[in-house]
């Protein structure tokens, strides 16, 4: 199905279908969604793999870490969405419909839900190898933040995670928004024609957060070079992601919701909260650390597997 999304003041217009293509013997459709979150965890890797030596870590622990830490990201990514949307997954009698639940082509994706297995698993394999969890959490959210950044243009193709309704120069509009935002109740007959004419148009959070995410690689990068410990790239993520997306949460029409509760006669939006919450402490904890290593650095862990390297060679040159 092709769709039409435009940016009436930025004089652009695009036709988006959401299948790349069609397997022919399979007649199994590909759609663009997977194509670049693949695409984004490639590159992750990729780039990883050639920034791993700064903190440490070898080819080959990211290879084997990425046979655990994909297969439990593919399951938590979805398992989150399905815990705070969980009628959606019920049957008349109250049963989980697990047909709908493993229907990953039907969309539900969250992104947090990935973040959190990703550490968990991160932490198991770093005991098990005996390397240092911040460092390789250093590492890593870099990868993070390359597949968010990327990942984010699948929402665009798929025409869903934007926001409420603005008339900002770079609104988005289109039909099927436009239904969409009158079908749910956030516009009426008027505002449903305004989002159709362009005269209205909706918030493209998923370019908010791509850029965001842009602008937080680059910062990371180049702190990665000088940190004073290990760490401080991994609580600088969750500082500067949770900053961007407690904003941009509150600006999108499809959050998912904290089983109805309320906080100041509002319902409370899940990502927000752990984005302001993380946020808080990564930031309270950034800083106090900061300071406290104001005066030099404390000892790298890629330091000292350098240095426990070059025993071995010292011995023998002694021998």
């Amino acid at each position: 199905m092709i769709e039409t999304v435009s940016f009436p003041d930025l004089g652009l217009e695009l036709s988006l279908d959401r299948v790349a293509f069609t397997i022919p013997i399979l007649d199994r459709p590909v759609y663009w969604y997977g194509i670049i979150i693949t695409s984004g965890l490639i590159l992750a890797v990729y780039l990883c793999m050639r920034w791993g030596k700064r903190f440490g870590i070898g080819e080959d622990d990211i290879i084997d870490m990425m046979f655990f830490a994909v297969p439990a990201a593919l399951v938590a990514i979805r398992a989150y969405y399905v815990v705070f949307n969980l009628d959606l997954y019920k049957r008349a009698d109250g049963s989980l419909n697990w047909g709908a639940i493993l229907r990953y082509s039907d969309g539900g994706l969250a992104i947090y839900g990935a973040i959190i297995s990703s550490a968990i698993v991160l932490m198991l394999f770093c005991r098990k190898r005996g390397l240092s969890f911040l460092a390789y959490a250093d590492l890593g959210v870099h990868g993070l933040f390359i597949g968010q950044l990327i990942g984010r243009w699948g929402n665009f193709m798929n025409v869903e995670a934007y926001g409420g309704v603005t008339a900002l120069p770079w609104r988005m509009c289109g039909p099927s928004i436009a239904a969409d935002m009158l079908r749910r109740g956030y516009v009426d007959q008027t505002g449903y024609e305004a989002l159709l004419s362009g005269a209205l148009g909706v918030h493209p959070t998923f370019f908010y957060e791509s850029a965001w995410n842009f602008a937080g690689l680059i910062m990371v990068y180049l702190m990665g070079k000088k940190r004073r410990f290990d760490g401080q790239c991994f609580l600088f993520y969750f500082f500067w992601y949770g900053l961007g997306r407690a904003w941009i949460e509150g600006l999108r029409t499809d959050s998912l919701y904290l089983f109805g509760w309320e906080l100041f006669g509002a319902p409370i939006r899940v990502s927000q909260l752990f984005a302001a919450v993380t946020c808080v402490a990564a930031g309270a904890v950034l800083i106090w650390a900061l300071w406290k290593y104001k005066d030099g650095k404390k000892e790298l862990f890629v330091d000292e597997a350098a240095a426990r390297a070059a025993v071995p060679k010292e011995t023998d040159k002694e021998g």
